[in-house]
């Protein structure tokens, strides 16, 4: 009851003009930068903490939680209209997104990807309001040997559901995208990898660059090779999804909300694997996994869910645990200490009321993402009406500009056309890209953990097996290879038909 008093009296706290404008302004911004291919809710949100030192703690806060909200969102709206995500976290949605709007169904597309965006990140601020404090202890659980596995497990699902029909090919875009992350220098020692030399290389290849170039450029280059495109042409089908559409998938919707906001927990992972895990848990429970991949309603909501559930659950353990559960996190994080709150294990103590401000917070963003999601959708859909031809030139320049945008070198844009000839041949090769772009967000994290557990260790791997999560995370991923393994699986098969009562031996 008094949780629901302090809940209260945030909400009320925001229902002032000035808080309502910062928050449909910062959402707005939000889509914008998550839309734009090359800015990120990260880059995002390091511009905002530096345009609100001189405000109060809490509408500057407000800002910046509507924008991370926003951004997260708005990557959706240029995955399903051009297949090029506006932010890591929503690659998944291009899987059917895109197929969607080529179907001519780009309005039904957007309003489902609305849906999903709003109903995920409702679960995930009801599990952040509920359990913050006691999700404390469970998150102090994950040490180096669990998130290494966690990043082995994120390229295998990943590899596994975009290239479906041959499995391996994916993997091997995932582990040649955690190859290109250990060049520059290592994360510990500082010393330099793979570098030859070359100065600019020292930092190795950023993330932005490398995956505007696989996702954007090669796009381009693509529709460059292949025949003169036909416009999509604007259908009538309604923005709003039917109730069929919410209702028919509503397992679907829990299911994913859930996991999105556990990923989002998991300090240091992040949206992305809360869309791709949450995406292979559709698809392994649906009765439509035909349909994955080539425009499945069911994959683009699950993907969706996943990706906003893991909004407010990264933001449980920036609170809680002062540690942030994805990379605009850690800003969000870091305003915090600037703005003058100090989050932690002690903040229901020190700042009790902040933790219902920050629910309150996410709740509106959420209520603002519904409303541009219904107003902008029309005036996106417009997109579709300009021939490819005119359009991949603009989609360049803004991978031009969005790569330099970075960190204001002509090394990023020269990474940007590397990283797109090289996408644009795998593609030609049926490899899938995201498993590389996950790869390179992921070998960090990988490759940290990995000396770092051995080092507590002094180099003896065996708690990487043994340790609970860490045995469940590898066996898991072990089994997820056997069994994309044709013989294997025709052979469990045939064991579990065996088991089952009635059936006579020969």
């Amino acid at each position: 009851m008094d949780n629901l008093v302090h809940l209260y009296s945030a909400i009320n706290h925001f229902l002032t003009f000035e808080s309502i404008a910062a928050i449909f302004l910062s959402t707005a911004l939000g889509v914008v930068v998550g839309a734009l291919p090359g800015l990120t809710a990260t880059m995002g949100l390091a511009l905002m903490t530096t345009l609100t030192f001189k405000m109060d703690h809490d509408v500057a806060l407000l800002i910046l939680v509507c924008t991370y909200v926003g951004a997260i969102y708005g990557g959706s709206r240029t995955a399903i209209l051009i297949n090029i995500p506006g932010t890591p976290a929503n690659a998944a949605t291009t899987l059917d997104g895109f197929p969607l709007a080529q179907q001519g169904r780009a309005g039904r597309a957007m309003g489902v990807a609305t849906t999903g965006s709003v109903l995920g990140t409702i679960i995930g601020l009801v599990i952040m309001a509920l359990l913050t404090p006691e999700l404390a202890d469970y998150a102090l659980e994950f040490q180096s040997f669990e998130f290494f596995w966690l990043a082995i497990f994120g390229v295998v699902i990943s590899g596994q559901l975009t290239a479906i029909e041959d499995p391996i090919k994916g993997w091997i875009a995932g582990f040649f995208g955690l190859a290109v992350a250990m060049v520059g220098q290592e994360g510990i020692h500082a010393t330099p990898r793979f570098t030859y030399d070359f100065t600019e290389m020292l930092g190795g290849f950023a993330l932005i660059p490398a995956m505007v170039g696989a996702f954007g450029l090669s796009e381009v280059l693509s529709s460059m090779k292949g025949e003169r495109m036909k416009v999509i042409k604007m259908t009538g089908d309604r923005v709003l999804p039917s109730f069929n559409d919410v209702f028919q998938y509503w397992r679907t919707i829990i299911r994913s909300g859930i996991i999105g906001t556990g990923i989002g927990i998991a300090p240091g992972v992040g949206e992305d694997i809360g869309a791709w895990v949450s995406y292979a848990a559709a698809r392994r429970a649906s009765k439509e996994k035909e349909l994955f991949g080539k425009g499945s309603v069911e994959g683009l909501m699950a993907a969706e869910t996943g990706n906003n559930a893991a909004v407010p659950g990264a933001i449980i353990p920036v609170l809680t645990l002062g540690i942030p559960g994805s990379a605009p996190a850690a800003v969000l994080l870091a305003a915090m200490f600037i703005h003058g709150v100090r989050p932690g294990p002690m903040i229901m103590y020190e700042f009790p009321d902040f933790v219902f401000e920050t629910v309150a917070m996410v709740f509106f963003a959420t209520l603002a993402i519904g409303v541009y999601g219904i107003t902008l959708t029309r005036p996106l859909l417009k997109i579709l009406s300009i021939p490819r031809e005119r359009l991949m030139p603009v989609v360049f320049v803004l991978c031009a500009i969005g790569s330099y945008a970075l960190a204001q070198r002509m090394f990023d844009v020269y990474v940007m056309i590397g990283f797109g000839v090289l996408g644009f041949i795998l593609r030609e090769m049926k490899y899938p890209m995201a498993p590389l772009v996950l790869g390179i967000v992921l070998g960090d994290l990988l490759d940290k953990n990995l000396r770092r557990g051995l080092v507590l260790t002094d180099g003896d791997p065996t708690p990487f097996l043994m340790r609970p999560i860490s045995a469940m995370l590898w066996v898991v991923t072990l089994l997820i290879v056997l069994f994309s393994i044709e013989p294997v699986r025709r052979r469990a098969s045939t064991f579990v038909a065996s088991l089952k009562p009635g059936r006579k031996k020969s």
